[in-house]
């Protein structure tokens, strides 16, 4: 479904830890808007929904609804710190164009 780089995993469990209660896990969405049309976003959820798909990456839990699905299907997700970037950078190879700030696409 999706690959999480080490930065991303480490990022996601540091954003988990810091919940201060029993998580779930990691939401990741695909909703309308952004300067693309579509942009990714990222949600703690303390329950799991039956028909989310289940990435396990070395103890983060990631949770994509069935509509987001078919948007992420062999997406990257990594994590970066910079000078002019820092966050989360989707390599998604199912977007068609995307904008500059890496969080929209269409």
């Amino acid at each position: 479904m999706i690959q999480i780089t080490e930065a991303a995993r480490q990022a996601m469990a540091t954003a988990i830890e810091g919940a201060g209660q029993p998580i779930a896990g990691l939401r990741l969405m695909v909703q309308s808007g952004g300067c693309a049309g579509l942009q990714y976003a990222m949600a703690l959820e303390l329950t799991r929904d039956d028909d989310d798909a289940v990435v396990e990456a070395d103890g983060v839990t990631v949770l994509i609804d069935p509509e987001s699905q078919p948007h992420l299907v062999g997406t990257t997700i990594d994590f970066v710190t910079g000078l002019d970037v820092s966050g989360f950078v989707f390599e998604n190879p199912n977007a068609t164009a995307g904008c500059g700030c890496g969080k929209s696409f269409c």
